[in-house]
This record gives structure tokens, sequence and C-alpha cells, in this order.
């Protein structure tokens, strides 16, 4: 519990105590682009070790230019919470904030696998992850959480609003062909369209852009990953 005190502050440790601080720390979320020009992009995604005991995050550093993977990290942190529906933030922050600071870079913009305000309380965990680092950050998830949408059309880039409560949350987008479509909503920093344009500026044919896609390679344990020379870089 001393890695989660450190992350959620007076969090007393309870659900209605989660979900009293979901709802102080959305009201922090800003939804303008204040990115610029990103140097770095880092890619996050969590896994489950020793049947759940044990939560995995890796990190990987991406050189903004040309998506050139920099860095790999995984952190492993003990799991200090169970899962709970709308709560996995609370889950997954200890391990994802260990796997940030073995970077030897701070990323200008971070993308996570998983929701940003595209979540019941707008504070999914690259939204939490945003306002607690103060880093620009997107979540692009495998699939919706809340909200409805029209099913995109079948060419990668076909896209449609996904809705909750009459307010557009996010995107729903079609990334590759024969694929489901993606949940793409901004964290922390970073608008609507924003965190749709760089999603689309880091999809390389695949159907998870290129820092999560990593990332998610890195957390399901399915082989390493060459990297670049980062000098000149």
């Amino acid at each position: 519990m001393n890695e989660s005190t450190s992350v959620f502050g007076a969090w007393d440790g309870s659900v209605p105590g989660a979900r009293r601080l979901q709802a102080e720390l959305a009201r922090q979320v800003r939804l303008d682009d204040e990115i610029g020009a990103p140097r770095r992009i880092a890619g996050f995604d969590v896994g489950f070790e020793d049947e759940g005991r044990i939560t995995r995050a890796a990190a990987v550093l991406l050189d903004a230019r040309d998506l050139a993977p920099l860095e790999t990290h995984v952190a492993r942190v003990p799991t200090s919470m169970p899962y709970v529906p709308g709560l996995l933030s609370f889950r997954e922050l200890p391990a994802l904030m260990a796997a940030l600071a073995l970077l030897g870079e701070s990323p200008d913009l971070v993308m996570i696998d998983g929701q940003g305000i595209a979540h019941p309380r707008r504070l999914g965990i690259a939204a939490h992850f945003g306002v607690v680092t103060g880093l620009p950050s997107i979540g692009v998830a495998k699939k919706p959480l809340c909200g409805r949408f029209d099913a995109p059309g079948e060419r990668p880039g076909d896209l449609t609003p996904l809705i909750d409560r009459g307010q557009q949350i996010g995107w729903a987008l079609r990334s590759k062909a024969r694929c489901l479509p993606l949940i793409v909503s901004p964290g922390h920093r970073v608008s609507l369209a924003g965190a749709l344009d760089w999603t689309l500026r880091c999809l390389r044919g695949y159907r998870l852009p290129e820092p999560t896609r990593l990332a998610d390679r890195l957390a399901s344990r399915r082989g390493d990953i060459p990297l670049a020379a980062a000098e000149s870089r």
C-alpha cells in the first residue's frame, strides 16, 4: 500500500473514495492541444504475472519523427487492488509510474493502452496518468467502456464519434481492415481532434498505433524489441 499511497495521495483505499478522487481529478483534465512538436513519444501497456499478484507495466520510448524505438523498460510491482470495473487506474497506475521512472528521457506525448476521457466519470487510465504526471496523454483502447457509436466504414481511417450522455468523448477508429475499431480518446492536454490526429500519425499498418503496439508486445511477453541508435536523435 505504500506505493499506492504515494501515487493516490490521501485516498482511503475504498471504492467510494476512489470514485470521489476520480471526480476530483476529472475536473483537472485539460482538453486543449499542448503538445507542440514532440521529440519523444512513449507507449505504455500493462499485464500481470504470478496469477495477478504482480502488475507488469511496459514502457517504450520512440523517436517522434520516425517512431523508431529508443528505449524499452518493464516495471513490476505488487498488485495492490483487485479489478473493479471503472477503477482500472487504481490497479495499474503504480506500475505505470514505476515504468515511467525508468525512462532516460521524459516523453513529450504518452499513448496508453486504455481509456482517456471515454470513461463513465471521464477519468480512464490515460486521463488519470496525464493529470498525475502533467504529461500530454492519449488513450487507445481495444474496446469501449461506455458510450455508443455507429460502426465506422471498413477502410483504414474510417471513423465515427463516440457519444455518451450527449457528449462526444472519443472516436471509434477503423485502424486496419477486417479488424474491430479502436476507441481513441484524449487523456490530458490533448484535444479530441489532436488525439485522433496523433493516433493516425502513429499507425504503421497494424491495428494498434506503434507506441502501444510495441508496449503491448512487451507487456504480453511476446519478445524483445530491437532498438534504434539514440545518437543524433
